[in-house]
């Protein structure tokens, strides 16, 4: 009998538990003749390069590991060792975890590596203007390192002037949508079109979000609900006191607060607004977009109980197809503001109808709230540069185009990822239907009179 019950405390062991085996079929030519891969997700600790969970090469041009992990559902991806060498998506950028929904006993996953993320297929965005400052720059306060992007005035080189200088989260999504999770902000070519017009220019420094550690990162509380430690204050100390100085020595800057911004989208945004408020010593302009207050109501205590004792400008954006948690909340915030002292010309808040919480939505947004933010460095909004709109991007099935021009259009072309023209429309279209098109990046080609507009879509 006490055979006969281990016997079945084990088979109940095997049945909850099971066994998976992860089989990598296929990966990028681009990697290296002694590739290893490993595995990491919520049931091995998240390390990228644990031996224990280092995948067998199979000799066949296949590699597989078999885990014993419990049911529900797992949340995984593919390194070569180190998140620096995670895999990506078909573009080299971020690519989302992986998720199965574990129900039990022996399955057998067949994967696709499509690419790594330290070696991109290329078709970078970004401009030229654009460098990396550091791959690895160290953050003290957090102990850890990150990619730090920095654009530079397009006369940077060929003038002697200092320039403000505007902090943003979230770098994979700023400049370069090979780098980013859905699409870019296209901050580097909406700050080119304005100097052409006029603009005096301003330096742009993006900060890579952690990755796994993003909400930990974005969040200044600790919300046991969605499991986030909040260590924003460290994040925000790292701008203060090691990234900023160390922008302000080795670039032509405006120190001062009143030439000092701070922007960002989602938890980015509320990141941003928690640090431009604690720190109105180093900041004076705030970016918030789509900014995700609901997650506590610490952002609003916050404001509440820091004294209004520097001016500010607030610019906050939300889209009314975020739902009400996002529209309710940018109110309550704005009633905030008040309450703690705010005048009502030091922040604006706009909803917009078609407003998602997407980067082709930000991106849209971006040069009204730049030119507001520093209008009273810059000029004034009769400089913004015309600029072709298509929505919503990505685009899942009709992509709509907006231009500014009473002319027609004439002409639409689609190209691929390889320059291969792949749609072509003759007639005044508004909208085209992309939903034939495979997933990936495509750009748009549109003639209107005698000029040739160019942008960039998702699908």
């Amino acid at each position: 009998m006490k055979i006969f019950l281990l016997n079945s405390a084990i088979l109940i062991a095997i049945i909850a538990n099971g066994q998976i085996t992860f089989n990598v079929v296929s990966y990028p030519v681009e990697s290296p003749p002694d590739l290893e891969i490993y595995i990491a997700g919520n049931f091995t600790g998240w390390d990228p390069g644990s031996e224990d969970y280092k995948l067998t090469d199979n000799l066949d041009g296949t590699f597989s590991i078999t885990v014993n992990p419990a049911i529900g559902e797992l949340q995984f991806k593919f390194t070569r060792g180190s998140w620096e060498t995670v895999e990506g998506n078909e573009f080299g950028g971020y690519l989302p975890d992986r998720t199965y929904d574990y129900t039990g006993g022996p399955v057998i996953l067949d994967i696709d590596i499509i690419t790594w993320e330290d070696v991109s297929p290329g078709f970078s965005t970004a401009a030229e203007n654009v460098y990396i400052l550091d791959d690895s720059f160290y953050m003290p306060q957090l102990d850890r390192s990150r990619k730090i992007w920095i654009y530079l005035p397009p006369d940077y080189d060929t003038s002697a002037d200092d320039f403000k200088v505007l902090y943003m989260q979230d770098g994979q999504n700023v400049f370069d949508v090979t780098t980013s999770f859905a699409g870019e902000w296209e901050v580097d070519e909406t700050l080119n079109a304005l100097f052409d017009a006029g603009d005096e220019g301003c330096i742009v420094v993006a900060i890579d979000n952690g990755g796994g550690e993003r909400l930990n990162e974005y969040s200044p509380w600790e919300i046991p609900d969605y499991d986030v430690d909040g260590i924003g204050e460290y994040y925000i100390d790292f701008i203060v006191e090691t990234l900023k100085p160390f922008v302000d020595a080795n670039y032509r800057t405006k120190p001062e607060r009143e030439f000092t911004g701070i922007m960002g989208s989602s938890m980015g945004a509320l990141i941003s607004m928690y640090g431009g408020v604690e720190h109105r010593e180093t900041f004076s302009r705030i970016g918030a977009f789509s900014p995700s207050y609901w997650i506590s109501d610490s952002c609003y205590i916050q404001v509440e109980e820091t004294p209004h004792d520097a001016p500010m400008k607030i610019y906050s954006i939300a889209g009314t197809l975020e739902g009400t948690s996002m529209t309710d909340g940018v109110a309550e915030m704005d009633a905030t503001l008040l309450d703690a002292g705010y005048s009502a010309d030091e922040f604006i808040t706009t909803i917009h109808p078609d407003g998602m919480h997407s980067e082709w939505y930000w991106a849209r947004e971006f040069g009204d709230a730049y030119l507001w933010l520093w209008g009273d460095a810059t000029f004034t909004e009769q400089y913004f540069p015309i600029t072709i709109q298509v929505y919503p991007n990505p685009a899942p099935e009709m992509l709509f185009i907006k231009t500014p021009f009473t002319e027609k259009i004439k002409s639409i072309k689609v190209f691929d990822f390889y320059g291969q023209l792949v749609m072509q429309f003759s007639e005044n279209m508004q909208s085209i239907n992309v939903v034939s098109l495979p997933s990936g990046n495509y750009l748009l080609q549109i003639n209107i009179g005698d000029e040739v507009y160019t942008t960039h879509f998702m699908h």
